[in-house]
């Protein structure tokens, strides 16, 4: 008897108690979804996501937190470790290699406005000025490797090896090099600075802008298809998140593409394919 007579006391005490728990938990996880931790590379991805992207999660009412990195597989690592919640630095081919060589499960959740590699120089104006036996840097990296190196046969410059995998591809794979070239792979992010010391520099776009060139002063433009525009990734268990749903909506949004080609400094940038014409 003692037993049952407490019972509904407890039952009445514990109703608002668990009640107040719930709400309390709900709070605190409702708090934690709207901090969200992004993390870049140099470049203008920061700018825009700043400018374009930022406002419109704010009105949803996420908090942005910026993280910035100076190597290329370091915003990979913060995703995979769950350090940030999304990075924006990089095209499918990068995130794939990168998974396959660390064991990272990242995923691509929506495309961004590209600056495309282009050849600079500080030396000459035009291609058509460019000297046989003149010293080109391009990066290091395969997948880079094999951007700068489709420029180059191009322009008639060089010629690759038949059905080389673009994660493999390096200046060995040159099968004929009639200007010859000293092709000299080095850190893609050194590419800029070795203009002073090169007739030509395959600089990647996002390199190029935070350096201060100009996409419209590049030599030559790469004609940049779909796996080298870059993209927002997550890890692949949160793909279907809120945030992630929020952060490719933004992208999308009739407002982000309006503010996007309304700034003059992004003339030359690929542009996805969801953008209107």
């Amino acid at each position: 008897m003692r037993f049952s007579s407490r019972a509904p006391l407890l039952a009445r005490w514990s109703v608002p108690l668990l009640g107040g728990l719930a709400l309390s938990l709900l709070v605190h996880v409702s708090a934690q979804a709207a901090d969200l931790r992004v993390g870049f590379m140099p470049g203008p991805y920061r700018d825009a996501f700043t400018n374009g992207i930022e406002p419109q999660l704010k009105k949803l009412g996420y908090t942005v937190k910026y993280v910035e990195f100076s190597q290329g597989v370091q915003p990979n690592d913060a995703v995979e470790r769950g350090q940030i919640d999304a990075n924006i630095f990089q095209h499918t081919l990068y995130l794939n290699a990168t998974n396959k060589q660390q064991g990272f499960d990242l995923v691509p959740i929506v495309h961004v406005p590209t600056p495309p590699m282009g050849l600079y120089s500080q030396r000459h104006k035009s291609l058509d000025a460019v000297p046989d036996g003149a010293t080109v840097t391009l990066p290091a990296d395969p997948v880079n490797a094999a951007r700068a190196l489709n420029i180059l046969a191009a322009v008639g410059w060089v010629t690759l090896k038949q059905g080389v995998s673009p994660l493999a591809v390096s200046e060995r794979d040159v099968v004929n090099n009639p200007k010859r070239l000293k092709l000299v792979p080095l850190d893609a992010a050194q590419a800029p600075r070795s203009l002073a010391d090169s007739d030509i520099a395959a600089v990647q776009g996002n390199f190029a802008v935070a350096s201060g060139l100009k996409l419209t002063e590049a030599l030559k433009l790469e004609d940049m298809t779909l796996p080298y525009v870059n993209v927002v990734a997550v890890k692949r268990s949160n793909e279907n998140a809120k945030f992630a749903k929020d952060i490719a909506a933004a992208y999308q949004s009739p407002e982000f593409q309006r503010f996007f080609k309304a700034n003059p400094t992004w003339a030359g940038y690929r542009l996805p394919d969801y953008f209107a014409q």
